[in-house]
């Protein structure tokens, strides 16, 4: 299975470019992908973007890094590797989305339909679900804030998130695709398996309500 994460110049799929993709085999951990690329011209750069991955316009707009469609193209031969090709992300419906935009705009949508096809499983899911059997209802927003987000999540399953989080106005880490996905990784293997995948979060406890 592949744990992904990108990172992008904004949050519009349509308009927007994706200059960091990283990824994880899950059963073989140690099978990692993490690449950059320049985004194209026309591609929309928001300021929030700017704030969340602390890059700047000339740095996302580098000439000197490869296309948005080599580094695609080189995460579908990676993907190729991996024993199951069925990707796992936090609202990974979002990150697929973005990268299949992108595979239209570069005709390599066909590449990436016979790696992939539609195989997705969604960790905001996997978690609401876990929390319904613990406490009999979903999570949802209280205050106008989301009680599942990826923070959230994180939390849920005995860690600490240390990035940047401009819903909450929190200061911290940039974000990154591969901390990203090592984040999204360790949070399936608990919710699912009730065990530590990365040794960086041992020193995390698993919660006892997620212990198998």
């Amino acid at each position: 299975m592949i744990v992904l994460d990108i990172e992008s110049s904004g949050l519009d799929t349509g308009r927007c470019g994706i200059w960091q993709i990283g990824a994880i085999e899950l059963e073989n951990s140690e099978n990692k992908f993490l690449e950059e690329a320049r985004i194209d011209d026309e591609d929309l750069i928001q300021e929030n973007a700017l704030k969340v991955n602390g890059k700047t316009t000339g740095e996302l707009r580098d000439k000197n890094k490869q296309s948005q469609k080599q580094m695609i193209l080189n995460f579908i031969s990676w993907a190729k590797t991996c024993k199951t090709r069925l990707v796992i992300g936090h609202n990974v419906g979002w990150d697929f989305f973005f990268i299949v935009n992108k595979c239209f705009k570069y005709g390599i949508k066909k590449d990436f339909h016979e790696t992939f096809g539609n195989n997705v499983i969604d960790t905001y899911s996997i978690a609401q679900l876990k929390y319904f059997e613990l406490n009999n209802s979903f999570a949802f927003k209280e205050n106008g804030k989301r009680k599942m987000g990826l923070k959230r999540i994180i939390e849920f399953c005995g860690m600490t998130d240390n990035r940047i989080n401009l819903e909450t106005g929190e200061k911290g880490e940039f974000h990154n695709a591969m901390k990203d996905v090592k984040l999204t990784a360790e949070c399936f293997s608990r919710l699912i398996y009730g065990k530590n995948l990365f040794k960086e979060f041992k020193e995390f406890k698993i919660p006892n309500y997620l212990l198998k």
